[in-house]
């Protein structure tokens, strides 16, 4: 008896990939993208340490150096929903990869900066690219996921932000003191998704949403043999799949099964019928999170040598605390599968926002090792947030709005992220570290309310 798996007859591409174990085909796609995302994350750590060092070797004051961190997150604000447009216009592959390229240049150029200035214009043209690239990977990653283990396989998407925040720790740690100029050797490292970026284009396969969206069947039908093939389906030159020796089969046609037809897509879609309240939410929680992740992540090296920490130290410090979203993410990982979406992010909030506080009392009264185990509290919690974040966006909205959709809730998002580190430096010199962290910690708890509130998609089918 033949071990090959076949497919029924008359299923539609997206039921077939649906039911696909995870495959090499899904290793490639995930390490692929998780790839890029992971270089992205580096570019966001790494101007936490630039700005810690730019306040000794510029003599700039807080307030102009929230500027900096504040102007790549308006880029990011902007890409993000300009990239989640394109996705839905272009396809989630080129957009991919085209900011990748975009925001690994302007990196590099950044390296250059000989004002403040300058930095915030450059700053700005990186984030376009940032904000572009994590809403369409992660719509990517999603859209071939299995569906029984789709949260996860997002979640692990995200993980790899760790391990670019974890670069950025050693590179801020290894290279930025080293002289005057470390941060200028740290952003010139960035350029390194510029290289990366011809690989994406050359390697990562097109979303088979996308393309049956547009009516590119035989593209579509392609590439789910490909990923059937490496689950050890096979498919005859006629186009019918199943075993070599089986009768059974389905003989493809100009229009497969489930295939949606191109349907134009407008932002205000995203607020009509049964979205209007999915939408609502998910840029309250996108906005909240935002807000206090940045504010206090971004602010950390600089927090701590303000401190009364060298340097060198500090640096330490967040690179031990940086550890600690490993784990984050692993659990987040297990649990979107187990809990489901809403019950794991509402989790992973409300514990973000017992360490936030935490971590505010420890900073002003504890110890090193409390600061450390509280920073690593604040970083499990709030990045295993983020992975079911990640993993409950895209799951919100029909192909034909789903990079849309995803990309303007990140975008919305990132006007938190804008005005935190422009709040910092007034919320600090009003109560000092507590306070801030305060604040962050109630904005953590609305934030789980909110998220508490979207519907639960666990299993289900995306919605065409």
């Amino acid at each position: 008896m033949s071990n090959i798996l076949h497919s029924p007859p008359r299923e539609s591409l997206t039921e077939r990939l649906d039911r696909l174990p995870f495959t090499r085909r899904h290793g490639s796609l995930l390490v692929g993208s998780g790839i890029g995302w992971a270089l992205d994350a580096f570019d966001v750590g790494l101007i936490s340490f630039v700005i810690a060092q730019l306040s000794v070797t510029w003599k700039a004051d807080a307030a102009t150096l929230s500027w900096v961190a504040s102007a790549g997150f308006a880029g990011m604000a902007v890409g993000a929903a300009l990239g989640g447009l394109l996705a839905d216009k272009l396809g989630r592959k080129q957009v991919f990869a085209l900011t990748l390229l975009l925001y690994g240049v302007a990196t590099g150029a950044s390296a250059l900066a000989w004002s403040v200035g300058v930095l915030l214009v450059l700053r700005f043209i990186v984030g376009l690219g940032l904000g572009a690239e994590l809403p369409v990977a992660s719509t990517l990653v999603s859209e071939f996921a299995p569906r029984r283990i789709r949260g996860r396989i997002v979640v692990l998407l995200e993980g790899f932000w760790a391990i670019g925040w974890l670069g950025s720790a050693v590179v801020g740690y290894l290279v930025i003191p080293t002289s005057p100029n470390g941060w200028r050797l740290a952003l010139l490292i960035g350029m390194l998704p510029a290289v990366w970026a011809v690989f994406v284009r050359l390697r990562l396969p097109e979303s088979v949403r996308f393309l049956q969206s547009k009516r590119r069947h035989a593209e579509a039908e392609s590439i789910v043999v490909q990923f059937e093939a490496s689950a050890g389906i096979v498919s005859d030159d006629s186009g019918v799949v199943g075993p070599v020796d089986s009768p059974e089969g389905r003989q493809n046609s100009a229009v497969p099964a489930g295939a949606v037809p191109d349907q134009p897509s407008r932002l205000t879609d995203l607020f009509s019928g049964d979205l209007r309240q999915r939408s609502i939410l998910i840029w309250l929680v996108w906005f909240l999170v935002n807000f206090s992740y940045y504010g206090a992540f971004i602010w950390l090296p600089t927090l701590l040598v303000a401190a009364g920490f060298p340097l060198v130290k500090s640096f330490e410090f967040i690179l031990i605390i940086t550890l600690a979203q490993l784990p984050g993410y692993a659990a987040s990982a297990y649990l979107v599968e187990k809990w489901g979406r809403r019950v794991t992010l509402s989790t992973f909030l409300i514990g973000s926002a017992v360490s936030a506080v935490a971590f505010g009392f420890g900073a002003v009264n504890g110890s090193e090792t409390q600061i450390i185990g509280f920073g690593m509290l604040l970083s499990f919690f709030n990045l295993g947030a983020w992975g079911a974040l990640y993993a409950m966006t895209p799951e919100l909205y029909p192909t034909r709005l789903r990079g849309s959709g995803a990309g303007s809730a990140a975008g919305f998002g990132r006007i938190g992220s804008i005005a935190a580190p422009l709040l910092v430096p007034p919320l600090l010199a009003l109560g000092g570290p507590i306070l801030l962290f305060v604040v962050f910690g109630i904005v953590f708890v609305f934030a789980a309310g909110a998220a508490y509130a979207l519907p639960e998609l666990r299993g289900k089918t995306l919605p065409e």
